[in-house]
């Protein structure tokens, strides 16, 4: 028994370290400083994601930094679950969104690790993912803000990974969502006073 639990935390161990090393790959800032566009910290929001990207005005890297996000988010849940196990890959997948929030090579101040979470959902089971993609955009289509969207689809994914019959996932979702809503608190407390800005609109 010793033995299976020693095996399990190393296996939990390795996951969580390629998650985060896959996770704090910041995308966003590598793509714009090879375009020329200098620091992504320094422009908008300061944030890294495919959001503040996007407001350099250059579509196609924003639209890159987006399916990277992503994708390394997705990446990790995948190789893990494929090698070391179905636990692994959730270890490995919300550690590669914690790694993109609090990424080492930028002294922890990363993103806010949406897109990377949808990743992880997605690649986690794909009818959980769906549903939470579905949802941030149906909420963004009607308030036009994508910060609650993001709250909005990212809070639901529990309830969706209990509907499919996926506890583990649903108890994943929810460590995730708790993150994201504590990398959102600024935005939350922007909605709240009715100042947070629009899709399309100017940064704050």
């Amino acid at each position: 028994m010793d033995s299976f639990i020693s095996h399990l935390t190393e296996t939990n161990a390795i996951a969580g370290f390629l998650g985060y090393a896959l996770g704090s790959i910041p995308f966003g800032l590598v793509f714009t400083r090879l375009a020329g566009l200098g620091d992504i910290r320094d422009i908008g929001s300061g944030n890294i994601g495919a959001t503040n990207v996007l407001r350099t005005g250059n579509k196609v890297l924003a639209f890159l930094t987006l399916v990277c996000d992503s994708g390394k988010g997705a990446a990790a849940a995948i190789s893990a679950a494929l090698w070391l196990g179905t636990e692994a890959g959730l270890v490995a997948g919300f550690m590669a969104v914690f790694g993109h929030n609090f990424p080492i090579w930028l002294k922890f101040k990363g993103g806010k690790g949406v897109a990377t979470t949808l990743g992880v959902l997605l690649a986690s089971s794909w009818m959980v993912g769906a549903a939470a993609c579905a949802t941030w955009a149906f909420a963004a289509g009607i308030f036009r803000y994508s910060s609650l969207a993001a709250l909005l689809a990212l809070a639901t994914a529990p309830a969706f990974a209990w509907w499919f019959g996926r506890l583990d996932i649903s108890l994943m979702a929810a460590a995730l969502a708790l993150l994201a809503i504590v990398r959102h608190h600024q935005n939350i407390g922007r909605l709240i006073r009715g100042d947070e800005s629009k899709i399309g609109g100017s940064s704050k």
